[in-house]
Order: structure tokens, then C-alpha cells, then sequence
């Protein structure tokens, strides 16, 4: 199988700022890759370059074979993009946006048309068609924006949080669609802030922090790497959550994360079932209120927190990058 995105040393700095500190990722065909980080790690920065938007300082990078900067020019007919913001225009109707953008890629007139109409059936957009676009729903906004990136067909699919700001249907629909474009051949390179959408529809996860990959494997893999269960505890009250976390320390195996307003307590442990009897018994004996206790294993929340010392809590995308 063939690479279909290959990155090797690349940086980018902005004055002072190393957005890319000698970034390197590989991307198989046919593949999903979900890039993970906190704000500001250098999620976006990474598909501005791949995509031929910026220019690195250093490094090399090729997508679908061309290189991003030599060959920009021949890449981007070959490639589509969706971003976090929906790149449409708001005074123009759902066809002419998608008619407009078939033109932009030289399809012709009639062959322009007939693509918009059936990317329209596709997203399910065709009783909106012929609608502006400023009358249209968030979710309506970015699953037209997804139809202008596939427009050409690209082999080739970058997508940088393309569900930030659904609700949870409409985030639903999107994966849904995302999964039948993974499934006809399209390599995927996804940036998300929503773990469990990487979780989903990742082959493969990268976690990015201050501009490297510190991490890389399937989810499975990266949980396995922060090792353990988690006893998850719902107490009373903050008052609780002080005396649990004493209680409970001599059977943790890392950090207990206490959350005092939530009144919620993660207690890293070994020892399956066991360890669940001997947490309860250890509660009891000091008559402490236990509104509800479970065993789990590692999320790749739990992962984020590990690696980059904070959970993956953000909402606001990467502005600053």
C-alpha cells in the first residue's frame, strides 16, 4: 500500500512561535488518520502546509506524490478541504455554491451542474437547494461545505474539525457520511477536538503537542499505553470527594483526578473486580456517600491527560495557530 500524505521534519514558526517543531507523519491510502492536541499544538498549522495554504521553513512534505510546495499548483486539483469555519457563500443558494466551486475546478457548464445537483442529493440538501445559504442551519452549513470539498472527487480528504459546533444529531450524520467517503477509498486525514469521534473513525491516531507527534496508534493501542482500569466514583458531596480520594489512595496506581465541584473522583487501578469490592468495602467502613462507582477502562481522554497533562476540555478550535 502506497503513502498517500508524507510529512518528514517539518517546522513553521510565527516570529517567536514554533508552531511545527519537526513534524513527521505518514498516512497509508485509504486510510484515516486522526490528528489529536490541545489548542494551539499545531493540529491546523500541519493542514494548512499539507494542504498547500503555507509554505514550511523547513522539512518536506508530499500528498497523493506531488510535493506541497513544487507541485502546489497540480496537488490541490487532487485534494479537498473542509475546514472548522464552512466556506460557503452565505448570499448565493446551495446549487450555485457547489456549481460555482465545479467551475472554479474547470468542469465545464454542463458537468458543473450536474455535480452540484448530485452532491446535493448525496447531503441530502436537495429541498434546500435552491435556498441562500444564509437561511441554512449550522448543520445544513457544514455538510455543504463538505459537498464543495468533494466536488473533484479528490482522492485525497483533509477535514479540520468538521463537526465543532453540531449538535449531537447533526455530528451523527456527519460521521455517518465521513464513513461511506472512508469507505469507497478515500484517504482521510481528520483533526478533531471530539475524542470520541477520533475513536470512531480513526484507523490510526497522532497526538500532536507544542508542534510533534508525541504518540501514535490505533485507539486501542494508545489506551494500552496508559495501562490500568479506572474506578469512577459519583459521591455526595466535595466533602466526600476529600475523604474517598484519602480512603482510596493506597490502592491507586497513578494520579487520582478529583472533581470537587462535580463531586467526582478517578482512582487509576489494577486488579479488575477485586480492586471494585475492595474500593466499596474501604467507602463503607467510613461512611462515605457513594451515589454511584464503576470499573472502566482507559478512554482516550485518558490518553490526552497522560500525554499532554490535561484532558482535551477545549471547544474553541485553534485560532491563534
Amino acid at each position: 500500500m502506497a503513502d498517500a500524505i508524507v510529512a518528514e521534519g517539518l517546522v513553521k514558526r510565527y516570529g517567536s512561535v514554533v508552531a511545527l517543531d519537526g513534524l513527521d507523519l505518514v498516512v497509508p491510502e485509504g486510510t484515516v488518520m486522526g490528528l489529536l492536541g490541545p489548542n494551539g499544538a499545531g493540529k491546523t498549522t500541519t493542514v494548512r502546509v499539507l494542504t498547500t495554504l503555507l509554505e514550511h521553513d523547513k522539512g518536506r512534505a508530499t500528498v497523493a506524490g506531488l510535493d506541497v510546495v513544487a507541485d502546489a499548483k497540480q496537488l490541490r486539483s487532487k485534494i479537498g478541504l473542509s475546514g472548522q469555519y464552512s466556506a460557503v457563500d452565505e448570499n448565493l443558494t446551495g446549487f450555485e455554491n457547489l456549481d460555482m466551486v465545479a467551475r472554479l475546478y474547470h468542469l465545464g457548464k454542463q458537468r458543473s451542474r450536474e455535480r452540484a445537483r448530485e452532491l446535493l442529493e448525496r447531503f441530502d440538501l436537495v429541498d434546500a437547494a435552491d435556498r441562500p445559504v444564509k437561511g441554512y442551519s449550522g448543520g445544513m452549513r457544514r455538510r455543504l461545505d463538505l459537498a464543495g470539498a468533494l466536488v473533484a472527487k479528490p482522492s485525497v480528504l483533509f477535514l479540520d474539525e468538521p463537526t465543532t459546533g453540531l449538535d449531537p444529531r447533526s455530528r451523527l450524520g456527519m460521521w455517518d457520511v465521513i464513513e461511506e467517503l472512508v469507505a469507497g477509498g478515500t484517504t482521510l486525514l481528520l483533526t478533531t477536538q471530539y475524542l470520541e469521534e477520533a475513536d470512531r473513525l480513526a484507523d490510526k491516531i497522532a497526538v500532536i503537542d507544542h508542534g510533534r507527534v508525541i504518540a501514535l496508534g490505533t485507539a486501542d493501542e494508545l489506551k494500552a499505553q496508559v495501562g490500568g482500569e479506572r474506578l469512577e466514583l459519583s459521591l455526595g458531596s466535595a466533602q466526600d470527594v476529600a475523604k474517598a480520594r484519602e480512603v482510596l489512595g493506597p490502592l491507586a496506581i497513578g494520579e487520582i483526578v478529583a472533581d470537587e465541584r462535580g463531586h467526582r473522583l478517578t482512582v487509576p487501578v489494577s486488579g479488575g473486580a477485586e480492586v471494585l469490592v475492595d474500593g466499596i468495602r474501604r467507602l463503607d467502613a467510613e461512611a462515605i456517600k457513594v451515589l454511584d462507582i464503576g470499573l472502566r477502562r482507559p478512554t482516550l481522554d485518558d490518553v490526552f491527560l497522560t500525554l499532554t497533562g490535561h484532558a482535551a476540555e477545549e471547544k474553541q478550535g485553534e485560532r491563534g495557530e
